[in-house]
């Protein structure tokens, strides 16, 4: 099961995507969901990303890899 978990107010938007596709009956298809998770929260990261490059005054990002 992929979990995802916002928190949306005003000046605070908190994202957390855990967990992993599995269950029953899966052959074939499996892993499309999780690719699909995964390819749009790194899309949105990568975007993030260019936006503090392009304005480092203004915005900073900051990216743990484990």
């Amino acid at each position: 099961m992929i979990a995802i978990h916002a928190l949306l107010r005003e000046g605070v938007t908190h994202i957390e995507v855990t967990g992993h596709e599995r269950g029953p009956g899966q052959v074939g298809d499996e892993g499309r969901v999780c690719a699909a998770v995964t390819a749009i929260t790194r899309t949105a990261t990568l975007g993030l990303l260019a936006v503090a490059e392009e304005y480092p005054d203004l915005v900073s990002i900051n990216l743990t890899e484990e």
